[in-house]
């Protein structure tokens, strides 16, 4: 079962895709989009979490700049599109609205909620660990973690990162500072994948491999069901 809801925050209402799983959510899970907006993989991404069991919520976050807005990574002209609104996203405003719909979602009745992204949604992921009251957090290959590190103290909670190590987008060296930065902290997991490259998971991606996105995505579901239980 899925649908198009409305969900209010500090500076508006915003709609959101809802995926519901067949019986009772095991806990619900915010689903944070890559730079493309709330497109088919993200929907798709919700839908999995569905079938596994959580009730996922992917809120619409370029909504500002332009409610609806949905974008393929399949052409140039696209990604110049999606790359534009990255720079326009106000990422600070994005986490209200991430903190909005967490607190949608335990309205709904979840006791525990969580938050994953992707891409530019792992970021943010990251920055809502460091500054919400998620309940476990995931982010996959999340660009820019590497410049917010000075809020790690704040990781209040357990978080998760899957890290592509031959992520075009990330340098390696961005990459190999999350892991020393982070080794030490017992909330932090880092999962890394040495033949990937970025968004390694998004299905119709040029650099979509199917056997590491099944590791990756069979982690994501323990942890969820290990700390959102």
């Amino acid at each position: 079962m899925s649908e198009w809801v409305q969900v209010q925050g500090p500076d508006g209402g915003f709609k959101a895709y809802v995926a519901r799983p067949s019986g009772t959510p095991k806990a619900a899970v915010v689903v944070v989009q890559e730079i493309f907006g709330v497109n088919a993989v993200m929907r798709g991404k919700a839908d999995w979490l569905a079938r596994e069991g959580f009730l996922a919520i992917a809120p619409d976050l370029f909504w500002r700049i332009r409610p609806g807005i949905e974008l393929t990574d399949q052409t140039d002209a696209e990604w110049k599109e999606a790359i534009d609104y990255m720079n326009q996203l106000d990422k600070n405003a994005a986490l209200k609205d991430v903190a909005a719909t967490l607190a949608h979602a335990r309205a709904q009745g979840a006791s525990k909620a969580g938050v994953m992204g992707y891409c530019m949604g792992g970021y943010i992921a990251f920055l809502a660990a460091c500054r919400t009251d998620t309940d476990a957090t995931v982010a996959y290959h999340g660009g820019g973690i590497h410049t917010a590190l000075d809020e790690a103290k704040n990781i209040g909670k357990p978080l998760l990162l899957h890290n592509p190590m031959k992520d075009s987008f990330i340098p390696i060296e961005a990459l190999n500072t999350i892991r020393e930065t982070l080794k030490g902290n017992p909330l932090v997991t880092i999962h890394e994948y040495a033949k990937q490259d970025h968004a390694f998971t998004r299905e119709g991606g040029k650099h979509y491999d199917a056997d590491a996105t099944k590791l990756a995505d069979a982690r994501t579901i323990a942890f969820f069901k290990q700390h959102l239980a």
